[in-house]
């Protein structure tokens, strides 16, 4: 049995509790939060046996194997650390922390207890995902990738998350260093990471308040980027973020030198862009269907 536990009881961890849940042969065995009532909200919901508003209570009373840390993202690294140390596999929900020297000692402290660490990027083991990278490894592509372009765009008139950012002053993503951006775009990067070889290749990056932030009165909230990668003149990749742009699309195409993919996340589809056109008279006399 996998007994896993929750630090932090807020909205986004419904979602990991019930996917936990899915899971056969896991078990949750414990949930924490500093507001007690958050925690116990939670346990009641889920059938948890305990709660625990301490770290390190849950830790010493509830054992568990790998812990999932919603909580927000100031805390990550203390918490992890705490988890780390005590033996336990650790899940954290993006970003994964404040800054990059707190990744690296996560990191390393993993690697030295030989424990399993991984940030909340789950999109990047969806089924349309695995797809993609199957074929990338089958030579669809005809070669390395060439280019590929990621977009993500983030709907600030959604109700829950984005208006409660933008209603409150003092929200706690106002307070990262890289604010919305920081919070959301790893899910994006995440994407053209992975066909990069290089730690460090060159970047340009634009970003900027739109204009119907901008007309309520926002300065401080960046909601759009515009970011060109590229490594060694090998490979180049841009990243797109936007809360304006519609549709509202997150999805990612790459091109190789003989095909290329297109990825659509939002509806789990995989589409093969073939390089070579057919001749066909055919569509001299009839419309495109789309």
């Amino acid at each position: 049995m996998l007994r896993a536990a929750i630090v932090g009881c807020g909205k986004i961890a419904d979602a990991h509790a019930s996917q936990i849940r899915r899971i056969k042969g896991s078990e949750i065995v414990g949930v924490c939060d500093r507001e007690p009532l958050m925690a116990k909200q939670l346990c009641e919901r889920f059938s948890v046996a305990r709660s625990f508003s301490d770290v390190n209570d849950l830790l010493d009373s509830a054992h568990p194997d790998v812990v999932h840390i919603t909580t927000p993202p100031a805390s990550h690294f203390d918490i992890a650390r705490a988890c780390l140390d005590r033996g336990c596999h650790v899940y954290i929900e993006k970003p994964f922390t404040i800054r990059a020297g707190e990744a690296e000692a996560l990191v390393a402290l993993a690697a030295s207890n030989d424990l399993k660490l991984t940030a909340g990027h789950d999109d990047q083991f969806s089924h349309v995902a695995r797809r993609m990278r199957a074929l990338v490894r089958s030579g669809y592509l005809g070669g390395p990738a060439l280019h590929v372009e990621s977009t993500y765009c983030y709907d600030l008139s959604e109700p829950g998350y984005a208006r409660a950012l933008l209603g409150d002053r003092q929200h706690w993503v106002r307070r990262l260093p890289g604010g919305l951006l920081q919070n959301v775009i790893s899910h994006g990067i995440a994407r053209i990471a992975e066909f990069f070889t290089t730690d460090a290749p060159q970047v340009i990056a634009h970003g900027f308040v739109s204009p119907p932030l901008r007309r309520m009165g926002e300065r401080k909230i960046v909601d759009e980027l515009r970011v060109i990668v590229s490594e060694e003149d090998r490979l180049t990749a841009y990243f797109t973020f936007s809360s304006q742009m519609r549709p509202s699309v997150h999805e990612l195409r790459v091109y190789g030198p003989r095909n290329g993919l297109l990825l659509d996340q939002d509806h789990e589809i995989l589409l093969r862009l073939r390089g070579r056109r057919f001749k066909s008279y055919g569509e001299k006399f009839f419309p495109p269907l789309l």
